[in-house]
């Protein structure tokens, strides 16, 4: 078959456009993945900056940084540390970070950042000795006064609002603390306890929820289911299950003040500040609490059938074994009874990229609830994102007859009823 020289010249024309093509495709496609590359190099640097901001707001709060700007008003960096007894050439560093970072308001940014330089021609040669050496000279930028504004007071230092997040950074240190544990617990298999994450995840959980257990539990959600109020308002004994520092069952008492409460759990620590935050707050006489498994209640501290209510807030996504627990509160109950389950308000199935409620919830549940989980065996590990159809599993095989939702719509959390 022979071709004419005018089809052949077409031909490569046509090959010479096509080329082109495929050559301004294979541009646009490299400066397609450079953009993504920049944007989710973005994403990471944004996300490193995030974390250093928690990492300076937990210097803010275990320091009584916060506390005393929220406090006291404007303070400069010596008046701060002299204030919270702490160092001010690091109260200058964090003032300033916060500044920039935009969580403090400045009074004068125009003094200068640093002290003055002093020339080596005048620093004396001969050594000084340790008990002899000057306090260094003021700095100009010591002048400035840091100011915290009244919103960020109320999420930063205010731990009555519902908006108090410091807590948040406590939580997270506890897990950064436990990297290497993390570590051998993800290549091996085993986990990470709570006992061993320590109080300032211990102290975290309860102070992230105890606005919510005594300003909103009693006097907004249980309301928004008209008969599990109705319950509680008529008085009788409820059994609060992994009661943690105590602030649910507080906040119970106080919220319905004809019903006596139990709370149970194993942490000792926690029982001990359960027991002093009663008193402190005026129920004592009405709530008590018991260094003890859930699981292993009945016939140790209670009778089968004690119980017109029991709830469980927060905890059943962290048991290693929730269908025994579960077990062992519907024995406590009576047969008219019924539990309360509080958890996660976690997405109905995975999806992914998720909200920015579900990511927090599986980071909670990457360094804190799932190791936690896992430390103890046998263990079905379960981790924070708990789906409302594994809780009506484990509410099955622990005997209850149904799980319900309640109406109560909350941004963090949803409500189950367990019918026995």
């Amino acid at each position: 078959m022979t071709m004419s020289t005018e089809t052949i010249q077409g031909q490569v024309a046509d090959d010479a456009v096509s080329g082109d093509a495929v050559h301004g495709d294979a541009v646009h496609g490299d400066a397609v993945h450079e953009d993504a590359v920049g944007a989710f190099a973005e994403r990471v640097f944004e996300a490193a900056l995030g974390a250093m901001e928690l990492q300076a707001m937990y210097l803010g709060d275990r320091l009584g940084w916060y506390a005393a700007l929220a406090e006291r008003g404007p303070m400069t960096a010596p008046e701060l540390a002299a204030a919270t007894g702490t160092a001010p050439r690091y109260a200058r560093e964090w003032l300033e970070h916060q500044a920039v970072s935009g969580y403090l308001t400045v009074d004068d940014q125009t003094a200068p950042a640093t002290a003055p330089s002093v020339s080596p021609a005048t620093v004396p040669a001969p050594p000084v000795s340790p008990a002899t050496v000057p306090a260094p000279p003021a700095s100009p930028a010591d002048t400035r006064r840091f100011r915290l504004p009244p919103a960020h007071a109320e999420v930063l230092a205010n731990p009555d609002s519902l908006y108090y997040l410091s807590p948040l950074a406590r939580f997270l240190s506890a897990t950064g603390r436990q990297a290497p544990a993390l570590l051998d617990a993800y290549r091996g298999g085993g986990g990470v306890s709570w006992e061993q994450y320590g109080a300032d995840a211990r102290e975290a959980q309860a102070a992230l929820n105890r606005p919510l257990f005594l300003r909103a539990l009693c006097q907004e959600l249980l309301p928004a289911a008209p008969d599990v109020h109705a319950r509680l308002l008529a008085g009788g004994r409820v059994a609060d299950i992994g009661c943690g520092f105590g602030w649910s069952s507080i906040g119970l008492a106080r919220g319905y003040p004809g019903i006596t409460v139990d709370g149970y759990d194993p942490d000792t620590p926690s029982i001990v500040d359960a027991e002093r935050n009663a008193d402190r707050y005026g129920v004592g006489d009405r709530v008590s609490f018991h260094d003890v498994d859930a699981a292993s209640v009945v016939g140790k501290v209670a009778d089968a059938g004690e119980y017109d209510v029991a709830f469980a807030f927060e905890c059943v996504h962290d048991m290693s074994d929730p269908v025994s627990v579960l077990a062992a509160a519907r024995r406590l109950l009576r047969p008219d009874g019924f539990l309360v389950v509080m958890d996660e308000r976690t997405e109905e199935t995975f999806t992914a990229p998720g909200s920015p409620i579900e990511r927090l919830f599986y980071g909670f549940s990457v360094g804190g609830c799932l190791p936690d989980g896992l430390s103890r065996a046998p263990s079905v590990g379960t981790g924070t994102v708990m789906r409302p159809a594994t809780l009506a599993g484990y509410a099955a095989e622990a005997g209850f007859s149904s799980t319900e939702i309640l109406p109560i719509e909350h941004e963090m959390f949803r409500f189950y009823r367990l019918l026995p």
